[in-house]
């Protein structure tokens, strides 16, 4: 593939993005918030027909678009899909945003759906992040945002295996932001606190600070121009999750375990 040349700072103002989970939730928030005349946007997710809804949207507002039916999960799919659109116009943000949880799948965190968790939260990352990476490396420059959650602040019982997905991911993206600077790539993690999503729509219980999708989508298009390590909001849940994950367990787990679980 031919060198192509990304100017230092795209971050601040981001002409080309790639999304995945842009069907529905946040990333289809989130692209349509990109969407603008001059922007072109690289959509994906499992779902053809909700993809199209998506990108129908985004053309409207004056936006090029591609969309791309795969699932993260699968390693080459994933990767061409990147090596497609960098051939079109290289990358210059792309945002791992795909994402399940129990509530989603609809069953308890049993053996099947802590495999299905760990595949989409985790591998579905590794696989979007990895050939990015070196896309990115060949321009020079870039962005990369990986989209963790507050339950990945700490171990939690109510869901365990969403929670240690994030923290996964969390933790790598955080050290991906030293190991990439030299290159001129920018890594932020992404932690919101409870939004308007098919994630949540299965939740029973009270959601403390529940966002619109629509909402969380302008926070994070607006401060990722500013290069955070990590952008935890809202800013109560951020500073109530840091405290949980450096309170000794002794205090901590008795309150965490009486939280509801996120399916019944």
């Amino acid at each position: 593939m031919t060198q192509k040349i990304v100017h230092p700072d795209c971050y601040k103002k981001p002409q080309s993005i790639f999304i995945t989970g842009a069907s529905s939730g946040i990333g289809r928030e989130l692209a349509t918030a990109y969407a603008d005349k001059g922007i072109t946007l690289f959509l994906c997710g499992r779902s053809r027909d909700r993809l199209n809804q998506t990108a129908d949207i985004c053309r409207d507002k004056g936006s090029e678009v591609y969309t791309f039916a795969f699932d993260v999960t699968d390693e080459e799919a994933t990767k061409t899909a990147l090596e497609q659109a960098y051939a079109i116009r290289p990358i210059e943000l792309v945002i791992a945003n795909a994402g399940v949880s129990g509530g989603v799948l609809g069953t308890p965190e049993n053996g099947g759906c802590t495999r299905t968790i760990f595949g989409t939260n985790i591998f579905g990352v590794v696989n979007t992040v990895l050939p990015t990476i070196d896309l990115m490396k060949q321009g020079g420059a870039g962005q990369i945002a990986i989209v963790s959650s507050m339950a990945g602040y700490r171990g939690m019982s109510s869901c365990p295996a969403y929670s240690a997905s994030k923290a996964c991911v969390k933790a790598w993206g955080e050290a991906l932001r030293g190991t990439l600077t030299p290159y001129n790539i920018k890594v932020t993690v992404i932690c919101p606190g409870f939004i308007e999503t098919p994630l949540t729509d299965k939740n029973e219980f009270y959601m403390p600070f529940l966002m619109k999708a629509s909402k969380a989508a302008q926070i994070i298009r607006r401060r990722l121009t500013r290069n955070p390590a990590v952008l935890a909001f809202p800013f109560v849940m951020a500073f109530g999750a840091w405290l949980g994950n450096i309170l000794p367990t002794a205090i901590i787990l008795p309150i965490l375990g009486k939280l509801p679980k996120k399916e019944k």
